[in-house]
């Protein structure tokens, strides 16, 4: 009992919810104290999924650090949580983007902190139980508990009037897909007699139940990633959302459904993925094309990030459908980058809001002049989207083609032009804001980043360096899961 008690992902799972313990008790006027608490608990939950990086096996596709508790004994149901290399570095980003966001409200939340601060740590714990628990139903619990939190940080401490309105279309759209992934549970439960993730990988289904449990399963999953048509939620989600609120979105609740398709829909329906794949083909493409011309025409700063992060998931389903080592991995290593690259351009947008509370980019131009240092940053974040060699987004869109041409050259060519248009929003985005006459006519006070902006854009920055640098320190971790992922498929 006591060695399960310094099972690293076991402490890194139960910190953020002691640490919403702690700050319940806490009084509300301790604003300072509850600040500091939250940010310890965050920064020690950290340092936790680093043991267990730092522990992870990688010439094993087995899952590790596993823990078991009976929950539902005689229904065979067991709350059990391990990581792989698919879900490892999805635990870290996880913990780390958490103490950017805990550091991005800092200064700019002035109302119910405390409470800010629980549905923080709390989101932190529901994702890391999606990204580690190794059972479907509770999967599903977690997968949908990530809603209550996002939806309290959006309607509460959203930026503009139309919060409200954002926070309700983000949890209807999101309900009304996983309530058919409830259905396909029950009906997975029934036939297998268990929720066990690793038992069900065994089952076998038939072809017409695979095909209908896929759509089951992919109605929910599509909605959090989000593919065209059902993204209408996320623009305004990004546009009403505060700053970390975007941070987190864009930095890790779009992943969930990438993660869900590795996890569920391709080694427990193979049949059906290999069947649906021209359908998941398809509308990656006009995704990637479709929101990369719709970028082009935006005028709010959040909502030309947010339609970019549409394109790049784009990418990232065509490469896990590609059922090629090079683009599952690469679709791995694009979903990384894109929490980095994504995260750290909304936080560029927010300290930009914060000094001058508008987004709309006609307000914006020249401000190397009087922000130099923000130049910088916001240059090479603007390169990292478009995909520049040497960042971590480079390597994971390479790969993501690399892996589709073995299936399809026709799908990769029109891929590609992703990246021309994606190249041609960014630059166009960075030409605006950063060069040109300074309008002094609308703002009377420039202020370049604070220390404490520097210290959250530099380990972002960093991490998006290493990545494109040394790629194989994530592959080595990645590859024998996702071979793992392809013999399942294959068999």
């Amino acid at each position: 009992m006591t060695a399960e008690l310094f099972n690293p992902l076991l402490l890194t799972s139960l910190t953020p919810f002691c640490g919403v313990i702690i700050l319940y008790f806490i009084p509300s006027t301790e604003l300072y104290l509850c600040r500091i608490i939250s940010l310890c608990i965050s920064c020690l939950t950290f340092i936790f999924s680093l043991f267990i990086w730092v522990g992870f096996n990688s010439t094993t596709s087995l899952f590790q650090f596993v823990y078991t508790a009976n929950w539902l004994k005689e229904w065979n149901i067991y709350y059990t949580i391990g990581v792989d290399g698919i879900s490892l570095f999805f635990i870290l980003l996880t913990t780390f983007l958490t103490i950017t966001c805990i550091l991005i409200g800092w200064n700019s939340v002035r109302v119910l902190i405390k409470e800010y601060l629980i549905c923080f740590l709390t989101l932190e714990f529901c994702l890391i139980q999606v990204f580690s628990v190794l059972d479907l139903l509770f999967f599903y619990i977690f997968f949908e508990s990530v809603l209550i939190p996002m939806f309290l940080i959006i309607g509460v401490w959203g930026s503009r009037p139309r919060r409200v309105r954002a926070a309700y279309q983000l949890f209807l759209y999101t309900l009304i897909g996983s309530l058919l992934m409830l259905l396909g549970l029950v009906c997975v439960y029934f036939q297998t007699g268990t929720t066990d993730i690793q038992l069900l990988w065994q089952a076998n289904f038939s072809e017409f139940r695979q095909l209908i449990l896929w759509l089951a399963f992919f109605a929910s999953f599509s909605v959090k990633i989000p593919m065209i048509p059902f993204h209408i939620w996320l623009p305004e989600a990004h546009a009403e959302a505060p700053t970390a609120g975007s941070v987190i979105l864009a930095g890790i609740l779009l992943k969930i459904g990438g993660f869900g398709f590795l996890r569920f829909s391709l080694p427990l329906f193979p049949f059906a993925s290999i069947f649906f794949t021209p359908f998941i083909f398809l509308l990656s493409l006009i995704a990637v094309i479709y929101a990369s011309l719709t970028t082009l025409r935006q005028v709010d700063l959040k909502k030309i990030i947010a339609y970019s992060s549409i394109s790049h998931m784009g990418f990232v389903t065509i490469g896990i459908f590609s059922f090629t080592l090079q683009g599952i991995e690469g679709s791995l290593l694009l979903m990384l980058s894109h929490g980095l690259v994504s995260s750290a351009l909304f936080l560029c947008v927010g300290i930009l809001y914060d000094r001058h509370k508008t987004r709309i980019i006609k307000y914006y131009n020249g401000l190397i002049q009087v922000m130099p240092i923000f130049g910088i940053f916001f240059l090479f974040f603007s390169f990292a989207n478009l995909g520049f060699p040497g960042t971590s987004s480079f390597i994971g869109e390479f790969l993501v083609l690399f892996g589709v041409f073995q299936s399809s050259i026709f799908v990769t060519a029109l891929a590609s032009l992703g990246m021309i248009l994606g190249a041609s929003y960014s630059i166009w985005l960075f030409n605006r804001i950063i060069f040109g006459l300074l309008k002094i006519q609308y703002f009377s006070l420039f202020q370049d980043v604070s220390r404490r902006e520097f210290w959250m854009l530099m380990p972002l920055t960093l991490s998006i360096l290493w990545i494109g640098l040394h790629p194989n320190s994530i592959l080595d971790e990645l590859h024998f899961s996702t071979i793992n992922l392809l013999q399942q498929l294959r068999s």
